[in-house]
């Protein structure tokens, strides 16, 4: 039980950290750029505007919208009051490349070389780009909150493993007159290890499916009731964490208990008492 319970505690800290580390990912890959293109940009032209916007190595995505769906746009028209047809009487619209920028451009340095470098391609004729401050703002953020979530997850870890060694180690020192009578009648280091690593690979293997199967019940829980627009980890990932639990429960287990019996079995008799 407490084997099951520490490796449920690391399974679902496992989890949360993932998730909120790719939710910050996505949150990186959020900034878009619009890019206008002139009106005589068609064809060719457009073609070339695009491999230079690429060419900066700093896009993720690209994605191209042409005046007459923007103006189409349902979502774009209710922002206005008025009907667009008869307040305008033609389409003002441009031809556009949304550009997600990639990670790599977080800093303002980076952004304003990107917007400089867009706005002298022939055939732009505007770029939009938001708050550069709240780019910046946002990438430092994320940094710091990844630092503070694998500072976290490292801790746990450590405490988990401290947790599990003492669980382990009191189990064995319950039974260290057993294992020094086993030693005092002539058995050898093997005959008595062996039973107690093959009750530790039984207790970890119990302990990790248990474990996985409330992991698991958590996940479901947890994509039941997420909040819209959250990146949470795909179902391979969820399978290789609750993989790595019941492996982790696995090969803890065994090897204290390698650690905690081969202590006994080599320390003297006169001094099992003492200990």
């Amino acid at each position: 039980v407490s084997i099951a319970l520490v490796l449920f505690m690391l399974g679902v800290v496992s989890y949360v950290t993932l998730s909120a580390l790719s939710a910050a990912r996505s949150l990186r890959g959020s900034v878009v750029v619009s890019v206008e293109l002139g009106s005589e940009v068609v064809g060719q032209a457009r073609a070339d505007v695009l491999s230079q916007i690429e060419a900066t190595g700093l896009c993720s995505e690209v994605e191209f919208l042409d005046r007459e769906s923007k103006f189409a746009d349902e979502e774009f028209r209710k922002q206005f009051e008025v009907d667009l047809d008869m307040l305008l009487g033609e389409n003002p619209l441009r031809d556009s490349f949304e550009i997600t920028l990639s990670d790599e451009c977080a800093t303002r340095e980076q952004v304003e070389a990107f917007v400089s470098s867009v706005e002298h391609i022939a055939g732009v004729e505007y770029v939009s780009v938001p708050p550069i401050d709240v780019i910046e703002g946002m990438h430092s953020t994320i940094s710091y909150v990844t630092i503070g979530l694998a500072a976290f997850f490292g801790v746990l870890l450590i405490i988990s493993i401290l947790l599990l060694n003492n669980t382990i180690r009191l189990a064995i020192y319950s039974k260290r007159y057993l294992i020094n009578t086993m030693k005092l009648v002539g058995a050898t280091k093997w005959y008595i290890m062996r039973p107690f690593l093959g009750s530790a690979l039984k207790q970890g293997l119990i302990a990790g499916v248990v474990a996985a199967a409330m992991i698991c019940g958590i996940v479901y829980g947890a994509e039941s009731f997420t909040v819209e627009g959250l990146t949470m980890l795909n179902y391979r990932e969820v399978a290789i964490i609750v993989g790595s639990v019941v492996a982790v429960g696995l090969v803890i287990t065994l090897l204290f208990s390698i650690f905690a019996v081969n202590k006994f079995v080599n320390m003297k008799s006169s001094s099992i008492h003492l200990y």
